[in-house]
């Protein structure tokens, strides 16, 4: 009987997490809050400074509370390693050039005027050392992105002004964690040189950058490809996991963090086929141990330093929230946002972010930063997450009132680049065609097709092409639509010959945009029925245009006049689909439509 209770101990913090995520999730989603505010406020409750201070006077609410949070804490890290990863897929050099100023300039200047302001007031307030001040400065000034996007998507202010603008800051904090991160080991490697010394901390590091950049580029898409051939779902996962992980273990074993690795990872990837089939498989682990991560973050809050030192965190807390609210106000004006929409960006970047946690907890770790001074950093910028919904709501409020009314079906630009394409599913034969005449047509199209083998080779026919995309993807995912511009999209067309898998198609499609155009292949006229009661637009019948086509041939060819022949297919055409699309199909379509209507507006 030992054993097994041993066992049930240790699993005991794993499953109070689980548990708290089923309660979290479900109940935070139904009130309309960001379920990161659950987590990281079930992480101070079960946290020693929480319900475990009772422990002493209440045995029994130890079975309640975390006992290991050294353990969470470690396994959590892989929250920030699967975020960073899933930056990276995001990524790409079309994006970056397409908003360049504001990445580059307003989020540069963010990043380290905001970091000299912080200094200034730890070295100069707080009276810290340089160095103290400095990795404090750039902890802090960064934002949090795992806030302050889902915030922002909520109220559909992305496609504002404003939350471009934020969009931009936030994408270039991201990058701005791989080269702090990078001098922080340096750093913290206790080396004195200036010359030698520093080469010689590097090194591995420089030596482990390249292995996973080398190894990914040879390995990564041969890799992919041969378990992509396979067909397996599950092994797709566990291939994706294992870059993931991998990555971060070459990184860390060099010396770098886990999360610098998963980052390089992620870029290596994103220019791939695969890119957003990976994106979907690793998005629930990223959201379940960026849940963990947040819990820790609460478990981490040193409640009794607030009650003790009052002053101090609370002078840090609107230090912080004053002069990165200022900061980016001024800077937003600078770069021609109108007044109401720098404030909103202003509000929604003002909070501290995950970021602080990962380099402050490093810092700490090399004993760059004082625990005193480095806890009660982390405690304010904690406190300064749980106020992000309630900033970015008043940030929207002042944003509409100044008439920057959100765009419908507004998606993060981290998913599509924003210009509005036909999504194909299917690039077999027929989607080659479709996708050709759309390209004739100067229309914009993004492709997704199941079979491994022909994406890498079509992919490299479509180098140089403007506005055409191949992916590598199961399209009847509602997230894999998602990324691959659904909610923007003009038209869908599905071209595949598996009637099964189109009917699973229609149906993600159309609960997620009832309004969309729809046209899809049927293998015949009993599959075009069905198709039509699924809500498509127009089914074309493979077997009803083989004989249109064939008819139209003998016509011509037995001598009756071209114009006459044309005007009759298209009539026969007609009357084909007007029997096809029966006022019941017709019926149900609307009524879906009008369902899924009422579910959004509530």
């Amino acid at each position: 009987m030992a054993p097994a209770h041993v066992a049930a101990a240790d699993y005991k913090d794993l499953v109070l997490f689980l548990a708290t995520a089923g309660i979290v999730v479900p109940l935070f989603k139904r009130l309309k809050v960001s379920p990161i505010l659950g987590f990281l406020g079930a992480g101070v409750a079960l946290g020693p400074s929480g319900l475990g201070a009772l422990e002493g006077t209440v045995p029994w609410i130890g079975a309640v509370t975390v006992g290991k949070p050294e353990e969470v804490a470690q396994l959590a890290e892989f929250g920030v390693v699967f975020l960073l990863f899933t930056i990276g897929l995001e990524l790409s050099w079309e994006r970056l050039r397409a908003m360049r100023r504001m990445v580059f300039g307003l989020g540069v200047l963010q990043v380290t005027l905001g970091a000299a302001c912080i200094a200034a007031l730890a070295i100069f307030g707080f009276h810290t050392r340089i160095l103290v001040g400095l990795i404090l400065g750039f902890g802090l000034a960064l934002s949090s992105t795992a806030l302050a996007i889902p915030a922002l998507a909520e109220r559909k202010r992305l496609a504002a002004p404003a939350g471009r603008a934020v969009f931009s800051v936030l994408l270039l904090q991201d990058l701005a964690v791989a080269p702090l991160l990078v001098g922080l080991s340096v750093i913290g490697s206790g080396t004195q040189g200036v010359s030698s010394g520093v080469l010689l901390a590097l090194a591995p590091r420089v030596i482990g950058l390249i292995v996973i950049a080398v190894a990914g580029r040879l390995l990564l898409r041969p890799m992919m490809r041969s378990v992509a051939k396979a067909r397996s779902e599950e092994l797709f996962m566990a291939a994706s996991l294992l870059v993931v992980i991998g990555a971060g273990l070459i990184a860390a074993a060099s010396g770098l963090s886990m999360a610098l690795g998963a980052f390089v990872a992620g870029l290596l990837l994103a220019e791939t086929e695969y890119r957003h089939e990976v994106e979907v498989v690793v998005e629930p682990f990223k959201g379940l141990l960026l849940g963990l991560f947040f819990v820790s973050v609460g478990i981490g809050l040193d409640v009794s330093l607030v009650l003790r030192r009052p002053a101090l965190v609370f002078g840090f807390l609107a230090g912080l929230l004053a002069l990165k609210a200022l900061g980016v106000f001024g800077l937003a004006r600078l770069f021609g946002l109108k007044t109401r929409s720098a404030m909103e960006t202003a509000l929604a970047l003002a909070a501290g972010g995950e970021f602080a946690f990962v380099m402050l907890n490093q810092a700490m770790g090399s004993h760059l930063v004082p625990h005193g001074v480095g806890n009660a950093a982390l405690t304010a910028v904690t406190l300064s997450m749980f106020a992000v919904p309630a900033l970015t709501a008043l940030g929207a409020k002042l944003g509409m009132g100044g008439g920057g009314s959100a765009l419908p079906h507004a998606v993060p630009p981290a998913v599509t680049d924003g210009e509005a394409r036909v999504l194909v599913v299917g690039y077999g034969r027929v989607g080659r065609l479709v996708a050709d005449m759309l390209s004739r047509h100067d229309k914009p199209w993004i492709a997704i097709e199941r079979d491994a083998r022909g994406v890498e080779s079509e992919r490299r026919k479509l180098v140089g092409r403007p506005g055409a995309a191949l992916y590598f993807g199961d399209a009847s995912r509602p997230e894999l639509l998602k990324r691959c511009g659904l909610e923007t999209a003009t038209a869908l067309v599905i071209t595949m010959d598996n009637p099964d898998a189109a009917e699973a198609v229609v149906r993600a499609a159309h609960e997620l945009r009832p309004d969309l155009t729809i046209v899809a292949r049927a293998r015949d006229a009993r599959h075009a029925a069905r198709l039509y009661e699924l809500g498509v637009t127009d089914a074309v019948p493979e077997t009803v245009e083989a004989s249109l086509q064939l008819s139209e041939s003998v016509l011509v060819d037995i001598g009756v006049p071209m114009g006459l022949v044309i005007a009759s297919i298209h009539e026969k055409r007609d009357e084909y689909r007007k029997a096809l699309n029966r006022p019941q199909a017709l019926g149900a379509r609307v009524r879906r439509a009008r369902d899924a209507a009422a579910r959004k507006g509530g």
